[in-house]
């Protein structure tokens, strides 16, 4: 058993690659693919970001929560695509680095912070159009940046890209992003529970929070930023 388990072994070895007509999979191809998607997963955290979902959203209608978490997803991903594949091009050209982006978005994250903690709801984006399509540009900011496709996910998707190559990091965008819809699809049975005075508590406690995670990536970005 083990003389064919030493023979199997040297076999696959001298296959560095699997091949398809036209396609080649390279040996690390799967485990690359899981180290990326749940390097990814972790950074975006979608289940963490559901208190924040619930906050933005507690005024909205059932339809419209589903038009935010819609566009939420669609430009986190388009986000991530992009910088995954020309991030580095686009910070050079503007002439600004990764740490300059951390700060950036955890200004954005303060200012979310205040508005939960002092009116409780997200009033930006709200009223501009009607119906869906005011709903729907409300789930830019801050929903699709900085919290799903933040300076920590850009970060993630470029390192993936410059390690792993395109087919790995889109597939691992592709994964986290369903999963992701799916988490925010489990809003309005999460919403329902809650009720109208537990989402208020929460949303403050919540706050709080976000504000903390803002003056971290403030701090981290500063100290690399001016070190």
């Amino acid at each position: 058993m083990f003389e064919v388990q030493l023979l199997l072994i040297s076999i696959l070895s001298s296959f560095p690659s699997l091949s398809l007509p036209g396609f080649i999979i390279p040996s690390d191809f799967f485990e690359n693919l899981v180290k990326s998607t749940v390097a990814l997963f972790v950074v975006i955290d979608p289940i963490g970001n559901v208190p924040l979902f619930i906050a933005l959203t507690q005024n909205m209608e059932k339809d419209e929560r589903k038009a935010v978490s819609k566009t939420a997803i669609v430009t986190a991903a388009a986000l991530l695509l992009v910088f995954a594949v020309a991030g580095s091009q686009i910070l050079t050209i503007f002439g600004i680095t990764i740490y300059s982006f951390m700060i950036a978005g955890g200004v954005l994250l303060f200012i979310v912070s205040i508005e939960l903690l002092t009116h409780g709801v997200w009033r930006f984006g709200i009223g501009i159009g009607t119906g869906r399509e005011g709903a729907g540009e409300s789930g830019v900011v801050p929903l699709a940046f900085p919290l799903l496709a933040g300076p920590g996910a850009i970060t993630s998707v470029m390192i993936s890209f410059q390690t792993t190559g395109l087919i790995v990091t889109m597939l691992s965008i592709s994964i986290v992003i369903i999963i992701t819809y799916m988490v925010l699809r489990l809003v309005n049975p999460i919403y329902k529970m809650l009720g109208r005075r537990g989402s208020m508590i929460f949303t403050r406690i919540f706050a709080v929070l976000v504000a903390a995670i803002a003056v971290q990536y403030i701090v981290q970005g500063a100290k690399h930023l001016f070190s």
